[in-house]
């Protein structure tokens, strides 16, 4: 499990994925109440309080079809009296919750599903509740962003080895190449898309941008909708290899395959932008 870190008001809080959920460590929120309060007695006095047993309970049997509920109506019943002082540990074991988990070690805390450290940091402080929100989002918008390079990336990836096979077996002739220059020949294959959907080389490219270029190339800085076309491309021109069509018969039809996709795909996406504006004004 990789953790992140944010930084709400000073204090770093871990941020952690189990199951496909978003963890919240509240050991780290539980600094917020004070620095002279341990972290483990802080929870523990959360978890006497009854409308959190009310929410924690509510949170297990909407999400946690094996959540013993008989099992939480014995630390409800418990409420108010002095000897109760339940540990996160003790309700997890009892009642088969999965809203919340300790663990040792490095990252080592409680950590609650992003719900419950929300009602969790509302009870340190509402204010502190509204920039832990803040910063949960700033997080998972990188995270997209992240995501959706890592998509962009892999739209090309997978058919680039049908393409660049279909060239060594089709246009490099067996042993008539040394093979130093081998690449001359797959540059200009890889050009051939680039001109057919970006309308440039990637040398003339890394002309126009030479700072971009020392670590970046034409393609990285490629819309979703282009990379989805040129994925398409890589498909087309492995296959007019094989029908052995030359280079400008595959340009000329690479060239009408791109302007015709990405035309479809950009007013797809500008009719779906003008529906939820239309739903947004609606709603408003």
């Amino acid at each position: 499990m990789k953790n992140n870190i944010i930084e709400v008001q000073n204090i770093q809080i871990n941020v952690t994925n189990l199951n496909e959920k978003d963890y919240i460590c509240i050991s780290d929120i539980a600094k917020a109440k004070s620095d002279k309060s341990r972290a483990a007695d802080v929870i523990r006095n959360w978890l006497r309080n009854r409308s959190t047993l009310d929410f924690l309970t509510a949170w297990e049997q909407l999400y946690n079809p094996n959540f013993k509920v008989f099992e939480s109506e014995h630390f409800r019943k418990q409420v108010g009296l002095l000897t109760f002082t339940p540990s996160v540990s003790e309700w997890c074991e009892k009642t088969n919750a999965i809203g919340m988990y300790s663990k040792m070690g490095k990252y080592g805390g409680t950590y609650a599903h992003k719900d419950i450290a929300f009602e969790f940091a509302a009870a340190i402080s509402p204010m502190f509740k509204l920039y832990l929100i803040k910063e949960f989002e700033r997080l998972k918008q990188i995270e997209n962003q992240n995501r959706e390079w890592d998509i962009k990336r892999i739209l090309t990836k997978n058919n680039y080895l049908i393409h660049t096979d279909a060239i060594k077996n089709y246009i490099l002739p067996n042993n008539n190449y040394h093979k130093n220059k081998e690449w001359l020949k797959y540059a200009e294959e890889a050009d051939i898309l680039n001109v057919a959907l970006f309308n440039t080389t990637a040398k003339e490219w890394r002309k126009l941008n030479p700072d971009l270029a020392k670590t970046s190339n034409i393609r990285d800085f490629a819309s979703i909708n282009e990379l989805t076309v040129l994925s398409n491309l890589e498909s087309h021109n492995a296959e007019m290899i094989k029908e052995g069509k030359s280079k400008e018969e595959r340009f000329e039809i690479l060239s009408q395959i791109a302007k015709y996709q990405l035309n479809i795909l950009n007013n797809a996406e500008k009719i779906k932008l003008l529906g939820d504006s239309k739903e947004y004004e609606e709603q408003v």
